[in-house]
Formats: C-alpha cells, sequence, structure tokens
C-alpha cells in the first residue's frame, strides 16, 4: 500500500485527536445519555455508611481518599471504610467486604478497571455506586455527565448527589483452543478484533504521559492487517457470515475527547448497540474516520450498526478481546448480553 495513504491516516488521526481534545477542554460539552428508564432521584436524606474501593497506584488517590475523608467528616457521618485493591485483586473481595459491611453507597475509586469490577459486584444489588474517576478514560463517568477533571465535584456527586438504575452487560469469553472461559462485566463499550488489539498495545509509559491519546499511536500502527472470518447471532435471528476486523459492543458510546462514536446508545434502554467494522483497506478506514468525525448519517458498506439484547460471535481463530479498555484474553466465541438497569449510580442533578 502506498506510504502517503498512511501518513494521511496518521496526520488525521492526530488532528482528531487534537481537536477533540481541545474541544472538550473548551467548551466542555454536555452530553446526558437521555433517561429513557427514569429520571435521577434523590437518595434518602440522613446519615450514609460509605465504603471506598481505593486503587492507591493512581495519581491522586491520596487526595481523593483525604477529601473523601473531609466531605463524611463535615457532613457529621462516621469515618468511611477504605479497601485498596492489589495486583493480585483488582477489586472483587474488596466489593464483597463493602457489601457484606452494609454500605449505603460505595465509592469506586481509580480508573475504568477499578470502576468495572465494583460494578460487577455491586450489579443487582440495589446498592448504589459512586464513581471518583482517577483513570485515563474514565468512560462511565463521562457518559452520566461527570467532569472528569472536578474530582472535588465528583466526589460531592458520589456522596450526595442523585442516583439512577442504568444498564450494564455481561461478556462470556471462550477459548476453544486453550479451553478457558469466563464471564464478565461491562459499563461502556467491550469489543473483538482489531480495537481490542490496540487496547492490548498501547504503552503504558505513552498513556502516562498523553493520557488517551497514547491509543491514537497504537492504533495506527495495527491498521494494516486482514479481516477474519466469523458467524454473528443476534438475539434469536439465525447466524450470518461475515469477514471482519472489529465488532464493538456498546451499552453507552461516548468516548475520550468528547467523541460521541455511537450517538444512539443509551446507558438505561435495555439495549446493545453493536458496529461491525470491515473495511479492506486504508480508504474504509478513512471512510469510517469521516463518518465518526462529522457525524454523517449516511450508511458505510464497511461499518454496519445493529440493535439488540444479547449477541454471540464465534471464529475458527482467537481474537482479542477488551471490555471498558481492558485486556480481557483471547476467543473464540463471545456471548454479550445486555443486563436491564442493573446498577444504582450516583450521577448529578438532571438539566433543565
Amino acid at each position: 500500500m502506498s506510504d502517503w495513504i498512511w501518513w494521511v491516516i496518521l496526520a488525521g488521526g492526530v488532528a482528531f485527536a487534537v481537536s477533540s481534545w481541545w474541544g472538550v477542554r473548551r467548551l466542555k460539552a454536555r452530553h446526558i445519555r437521555s433517561a429513557v428508564a427514569e429520571d435521577p432521584h434523590r437518595p434518602d436524606p440522613g446519615h450514609q455508611k460509605v465504603a471506598v474501593i481505593l486503587n492507591p497506584v493512581k495519581n491522586k488517590s491520596d487526595e481523593a481518599r483525604q477529601a473523601i475523608i473531609d466531605a463524611c467528616d463535615l457532613a457529621g457521618w462516621d469515618p468511611p471504610t477504605f479497601y485498596e485493591t492489589t495486583p493480585e485483586d483488582p477489586g472483587y473481595a474488596q466489593s464483597r467486604q463493602a457489601l457484606e459491611s452494609r454500605a449505603d453507597v460505595v465509592l469506586a475509586c481509580g480508573g475504568d478497571g477499578t470502576v468495572r469490577v465494583v460494578a460487577e459486584s455491586l450489579a443487582h444489588q440495589g446498592v448504589a455506586m459512586g464513581l471518583i474517576p482517577l483513570g485515563t478514560g474514565n468512560l462511565l463517568a463521562r457518559n452520566v455527565d461527570l467532569d472528569v477533571y472536578d474530582l472535588p465535584g465528583c466526589i460531592q456527586v458520589a456522596l450526595f448527589g442523585h442516583q439512577r438504575y442504568i444498564d450494564t452487560a455481561t461478556m462470556g469469553i471462550e477459548n476453544s483452543i486453550t479451553g478457558e472461559s469466563s464471564t464478565h462485566t461491562f459499563l461502556v463499550i467491550a469489543g473483538m478484533g482489531l480495537d481490542a488489539e490496540v487496547v492490548g498495545d498501547t504503552k503504558e509509559d505513552l498513556k502516562k504521559t498523553v493520557g488517551w491519546l497514547a491509543y491514537t499511536e497504537a492504533g495506527v500502527r495495527h491498521l494494516p492487517g486482514r479481516r477474519k472470518r466469523v458467524t454473528i447471532a443476534m438475539d434469536d435471528e439465525p447466524e450470518q457470515a461475515r469477514k471482519i476486523r472489529s465488532v464493538l459492543f456498546a451499552n453507552c458510546g461516548l468516548i475520550p475527547g468528547g467523541i460521541d462514536f455511537i450517538p444512539q446508545a443509551m446507558v438505561d434502554d435495555g439495549m446493545l448497540d453493536i458496529v461491525v467494522m470491515s473495511p479492506r483497506s486504508a480508504v474504509g478506514w478513512i471512510a469510517m474516520y469521516a463518518k465518526v468525525l462529522f457525524k454523517h448519517n449516511r450508511n458505510l458498506p464497511v461499518m454496519n450498526f445493529y440493535r439488540s439484547q444479547k449477541v454471540s460471535i464465534r471464529s475458527q481463530e482467537p481474537m482479542a478481546t477488551q471490555l471498558d479498555g481492558d485486556p480481557s484474553g483471547e476467543a473464540t466465541e463471545v456471548t454479550v448480553q445486555v443486563q436491564p438497569g442493573s446498577l444504582l449510580v450516583r450521577v448529578p442533578k438532571s438539566h433543565p
């Protein structure tokens, strides 16, 4: 393929990332995922028992810890109980301990991985989850209209804000080659194929330096490649054979940089929005990039959108998977299903 085409992709990706970042920082445009099921409501007034699942290696973790303690003290509540994650346990046992302590609200204080693990434990439990975003993407926080750059504001919402029920989703991952299988919860976007390869190959030192822009560099390196044959079955429909580069499963669609990747994806509509991407060449990637950038409504043969409550994908060869920006191993089959209204989350008060 001609070198100039890849230079066009690289230049376009950099321009897209920079313009998106600048727009978000200057305009801080509101993106409220419409509450199609219910409006946010105030929790019961009075004393709350607060538990915090804290990733201690994140930047500002010490600042967040002290600010949470101060806020609880000012409210006249008991001191919050902190449960720190470890490299061996990203929050599963800690979340169980928080539930066993009969906490009224559990704060997920860390990145997307911490939030996802805490949500997996709190789903269907009726205990509110507060979001203290300390990560690179902070995907769910963005989709419930939190200002991820305002730590004190996020703490106020997590402790004293309104709350609403949102959907979660589960992904069953099976690898027929290794015999491994697992099931995990995700909140925003999971994927199979190229997007998961990019997530798994993004340089950690670059993420610490430039944040979510690091994914652009990895994305450009992974654009060359071949499509893979899979079968896709949605709900009770018959399987269809496709050749794909990537499939995304979206519970909601706002990603870093203010990019509304899947505008129709709502966080509480009881549906998954599925994007099947199958470009053959750089021209297809450029067309998809332009569609997302300019929010064009025209359909593209290489980018198809579907809606369903359940989807299964099978591949003869293992493909990379990801959950909310965290690598989740290779799979020959994934089964993704929405869990409507399963998680209670603290959110800002609705805007008029």
